[in-house]
């Protein structure tokens, strides 16, 4: 099964997103949108994991000892980068803790033989995916001039960064992805405090 270890967001940020993504989704009708119940932050992909590595993961998370996180949702941005872009972001404003919870969960999971992240954590929500490609935020090979985004970066370009709200994490999740004919389907597995 395939893994993740992820923040969920507030109903109203997801209220507050979903009316933003009904007034600019016309501007790039090509993309793949994500469904809006599907928004989460991501803190680490794990993969594919056998059903007994599970329990292990969840022993590993239960061990990490982080507070509660303040989050604002604003702006927004493309990966990776608005002159090929392959994936449009809301952008998270966030205390230093988020960073530090994602890296703890990272090297928490290395005891696991789970392989570390390469590269530096960079919080966003992903709202949409070019058709085709990576979802990935850093530059690929095939990276080039991509006008699936354009329409829409040309019209936002004209309008104030969106704000979408503040809220406080107070818990963080393992979830399955299942990979579905209508997208993928998250599972929340086993959550996890923050103090």
């Amino acid at each position: 099964m395939r893994l993740f270890v992820a923040l969920d967001i507030d109903d109203h940020i997801r209220g507050r997103i979903a009316r933003f993504l009904d007034g600019v989704r016309g501007f790039a009708p090509d993309v793949r949108w994500v469904r809006v119940e599907s928004l989460h932050v991501t803190l680490k992909f794990i993969g594919e994991s056998s059903d007994g590595d599970v329990e292990k993961i969840k022993q590993a998370l239960e061990r990490i000892e982080a507070g509660m996180i303040e989050l604002n949702f604003r702006g927004y941005g493309f990966f990776p980068g608005a002159r090929a872009p392959r994936v449009f972001w809301a952008g998270i404003e966030a205390e230093l803790k988020l960073t530090a919870l994602a890296t703890a969960v990272d090297e928490m999971l290395v005891s696991l033989h789970i392989p570390k992240e390469e590269h530096a954590f960079s919080p966003h929500l992903t709202l949409a995916r070019g058709a085709g490609g990576s979802g990935s935020p850093r530059n690929q090979k095939s990276d080039g001039p991509n006008r699936s985004f354009q329409h829409l970066h040309e019209k936002l370009a004209a309008l104030p960064a969106p704000e979408f709200g503040t809220m406080t994490a107070r818990e963080f999740f393992l979830y399955q992805s299942r990979l579905l004919p209508g997208g993928s389907k998250y599972l929340k597995l086993a959550g996890f405090g923050l103090r």
